[in-house]
């Protein structure tokens, strides 16, 4: 409607300018965390701290895979600024760099800077660059499952993880991104239903017993409670899913913006008005 397009015209506004690029949204969790559930369910949680994106001990026929993102607050919201994959007994970290110049990969492979990294656990990493601050992980799964993969894409700081696979590869998942079958948001405990999307993300907060995965620590760290950004227009806990204006028309608003923390201030503060 016309007056929905002029309120995201005014609030886009209120930003200021130049472009970026808007990313095609499926089962994947990146950014400032904005997370894709199997069942295509959009949410975000705005802690600090460790989070179990997903993880499945008989992956791979018993291998084991985990995937965890580490996220830091800015502002009123927070994007993800590293991830570490482990598979069987092999790890790569992989975080971005704000610095647009910087022509460094910023991966650990098994805790190790740059180590020299092939596989994990026998599927391939490939990686690749188009410019400085926008690059490209990709997990190779076709040793044991043809066509698919996990991606990891940096554009400067910021993270995505996409998965591409199926209940073959990913049934059996736990995590950020719900049950694979129901889609329903469980607890650790695999029966309980959390339907605050902050409480499901403290829930997935990274524990002791989980394993470690980041070559250091960073703060907090369970017991501690994962960081809330300050809250100074209110509350912000709306779902995104109740949001009459979508995650696309928001992007499209903001897309002049010159600073990528410029748009997601300006994303976050459409869908969430």
């Amino acid at each position: 409607t016309m007056s929905k397009l002029f309120s995201l015209a005014l609030i886009a506004s209120l930003f200021a300018a130049t472009k970026a690029i808007n990313e095609e949204e499926y089962g994947n969790i990146g950014g400032d965390p904005h997370i894709t559930t199997w069942k295509d369910e959009h949410y975000e949680y705005h802690g600090q701290c460790d989070l179990v994106m997903l993880q499945d001990a008989e992956f791979a026929e018993g291998l084991g895979l985990d995937v965890h993102i580490r996220t830091k607050v800015v502002r009123h919201w927070s994007y993800i600024e590293s991830v570490s994959v482990k598979v069987g007994n092999d790890v790569l970290e992989i975080e971005g760099s704000a610095d647009a110049e910087d022509e460094e990969a910023h991966y650990w492979y098994n805790y190790e800077y740059q180590g020299e990294c092939e596989d994990l656990a026998g599927f391939p990493v490939i990686m690749t660059k188009q410019i400085s601050y926008k690059r490209q992980y990709i997990l190779d799964l076709s040793p044991k499952y043809p066509g698919k993969d996990i991606t990891i894409e940096l554009f400067k700081e910021f993270v995505r993880i996409r998965l591409h696979g199926d209940e073959v590869i990913f049934g059996n998942t736990v995590g950020l991104l719900g049950d694979f079958k129901t889609g329903k948001t469980l607890a650790r405990d695999g029966v309980t239903e959390l339907n605050d999307f902050g409480d499901f993300g403290d829930e997935w907060q990274v524990l002791p017993s989980d394993p470690r995965l980041f070559h250091q620590s960073a703060h907090p760290q369970f017991p501690e409670t994962c960081i809330k950004p300050e809250d100074p227009r209110g509350e912000r806990k709306r779902r995104l899913s109740e949001s009459t204006i979508s995650t696309e028309e928001a992007e499209a608003a903001c897309a002049h913006l010159k600073d990528p923390l410029s748009i997601k201030d300006c994303v976050y503060d459409i869908l969430a008005t």
